[in-house]
């Protein structure tokens, strides 16, 4: 979530159209599994200096217990794309990829770059029913399962319960509940809520398909074109204008002002992603909460906190979770026995040391073993969470918020990925145009209908471009 991802509409279909190129005109080694030789090249996109240091860790152990020889390789999300096209061109893909978000697995697939077998034998060998049901749904296309899904992260809407039972207002789970609070909290020296607005980022994007979802607003209709002008949608963005722009900080709203005005006691609500709740807690020394209370106790804004993980709009027949389900994949010249082992690894004997390294962003998706049922999702709920300063999420959260946040998996919802529009996904995420569209409304120059026209039309070109 906070990894910037920017490309032109004319980059992205270069990209598609180079990807393309360079597999076909690869040498030999492109076209299948290299020779075996018990050396494989992995790169993660938890590419940060202290999970890089974990992940080797695990790794040594991998290496020590069967022989096999592994490249680490951190790399950053908005660097894999043009690296991934390199690679496919020269023909030295790497043979794994950790933590790639579902848009660029999609984008790999759509494109041939994926090895899809290694994934259905490393599934089938731990046991399908110890995975997710919805995670193994959002990461196959009918039969063909694009990578292994190893952990998540969920949008949440955190809220001040002190101040809302003050107020006397319930908790906000619907668009009616969200935007009574939104009028009611919203006073002199504290405003309604804190969202992104800012047009550059898909923080927005995605904080804005969070309540979109809620309302049954899709990303394209049942006959695979952009649906955003629909009333659903219409609504949606009507909804986001008012929470933004009527009751929201002034200016462009990004990342880091969200939080920043949220921690300082100034916001009643903030829609944010599970990755704040260890800087919520204070554990983050970059980033610690300053409310007038904070000082002296920096769990006080952990405590006065609640947590909404999904929302109903009038339009949605069922409350919506927006998430982002991150997988190990295996290229097309990825050696195959080696890869299979290494993430099974990685699924098993190394799965606690992988989702410990940052918990409150990395929510288990395989909840055990055949033998232990809920191994992991146990040792997920005690693990460590933090950078400066660590301590167990149970000591910290109660057990009703660890249980919203593994059951919010199961009810995760994806723009387009259930209507095999995947590749339009990971391309969004770089052209950005509800981004664009929510920035353009929430500073003045567009109402809610023309914004949701705007993003209709680019999302409309954007997907012609990719066919």
């Amino acid at each position: 979530m906070l990894k910037r991802f920017r490309r032109s509409r004319t980059t992205v279909a270069l990209l598609a159209a180079s990807l393309a190129a360079g597999v076909l005109a690869g040498c030999s080694s492109a076209s299948g599994p290299d020779k075996p030789d018990n050396k494989i090249t992995v790169w993660s996109e938890e590419n940060l200096t202290p999970r890089i240091a974990a992940t080797e860790k695990v790794i040594a152990r991998f290496e020590k217990e069967t022989g096999i020889e592994v490249e680490l390789v951190g790399v950053a999300e908005n660097q894999l794309p043009q690296l991934i096209m390199s690679a496919a061109a020269s023909g030295n893909l790497p043979d794994v990829i950790g933590a790639v978000p579902l848009g660029q697995a999609w984008q790999m697939y759509s494109n041939g770059l994926l090895n899809t077998e290694i994934p259905e034998q490393v599934v089938d060998g731990l046991g399908e029913d110890t995975f997710d049901a919805n995670a193994l749904k959002l990461t196959r296309d009918g039969g063909t399962r694009l990578g292994v899904p190893s952990d998540a992260w969920l949008q949440l809407l955190v809220y001040r319960k002190d101040l809302f039972d003050r107020a006397g207002l319930p908790a906000p789970d619907t668009y009616e509940k969200v935007l009574e609070a939104a009028d009611t909290l919203d006073t002199r020296g504290r405003y309604g809520i804190s969202a992104a607005t800012d047009p550059g980022d898909v923080f927005t994007q995605q904080s804005f398909e969070n309540l979109a979802l809620a309302n049954g607003c899709e990303l394209v209709g049942a006959d695979g074109g952009a649906d955003l002008d629909s009333p659903a949608c219409e609504r949606a963005f009507a909804a986001y204008d008012r929470l933004a722009r009527e009751h929201g900080a002034p200016g462009t709203q990004t990342v880091d002002s969200t939080r920043a005005t949220y921690f300082a006691g100034r916001s009643s609500m903030i829609i944010w992603s599970s990755f704040l709740l260890d800087e919520l807690a204070g554990l983050r020394k970059d980033a610690l909460p300053s409310c007038a209370q904070c000082t002296g106790d920096p769990e006080h804004l952990a405590r006065s906190s609640g947590i909404v993980t999904s929302l109903k709009g009038p339009d949605g027949a069922e409350p919506a979770q927006y998430g982002e389900i991150t997988s190990w994949l295996t290229t097309r010249t990825a050696e195959t026995e080696a890869s299979r082992k290494f993430i099974e690894y990685m699924m098993g004997a190394g799965y606690e040391d992988w989702f410990g390294m940052a918990p409150e962003g990395k929510i288990p998706v395989r909840a055990g073993t055949a033998q232990e049922p809920r191994r992991y999702l146990d040792a997920w709920r005690s693990s460590e969470m933090g950078v400066d300063t660590r301590k167990p999420m149970d000591e910290i959260f109660p057990p009703e918020l660890l249980d919203q946040l593994a059951d919010g998996i199961g009810h995760m919802k994806r723009w387009g990925i259930e209507q095999g529009a995947g590749p339009l996904v990971g391309a969004t995420n770089g052209e950005l145009p509800v981004a664009k569209s929510i920035g353009a409304m929430t500073s003045g120059q567009t109402g809610p209908a023309e914004a949701a026209r705007q993003a209709q039309e680019e999302v409309e070109a954007l997907r012609q471009s990719l066919e």
